[in-house]
């Protein structure tokens, strides 16, 4: 996560130098990157200035890592994020159940099918 050492609280609005520096990538790609990423959307205040918000900085870090650490191209990083948009709330969201709680369920559906076949064959 990227280290402000400015003595700002952790959620105050960061401005592109701040963010910049703190992340190692250029004022110029990041504004270039609002352009590729409609999800990213900074708070501009009179005359453009923008104000990135924590969620902002933690998007630029997850593209950022996307397409310069894992290999994605910009297009497949927008498709990886619109996959999952939010990793805490893929993190929340319940487990799936496991394969062999799974097996056994369907195993017992397909026994009760079998045994209504069968009793209606026979009737």
């Amino acid at each position: 996560m990227a280290q402000f050492d400015d003595g700002k609280d952790q959620d105050a609005l960061r401005t592109i130098g701040e963010v910049a520096k703190a992340t190692g990538i250029k004022a110029h790609v990041l504004r270039y990157w609002e352009q590729q990423f409609p999800m990213l959307r900074p708070l501009t205040r009179s005359g453009g200035r923008r104000y990135y918000r924590p969620e902002d900085i933690e998007l630029i870090e997850r593209i950022d890592r996307l397409v310069n650490r894992e290999g994605y191209t910009l297009k497949g990083a927008k498709a990886a994020l619109r996959e999952t948009p939010d990793p805490q709330a893929a993190a929340q969201a319940p487990a799936a159940p496991t394969p062999a709680a799974d097996h056994a369920e369907l195993v017992g559906k397909l026994k009760a099918i079998r045994d209504d076949l069968k009793a209606a064959l026979a009737a």
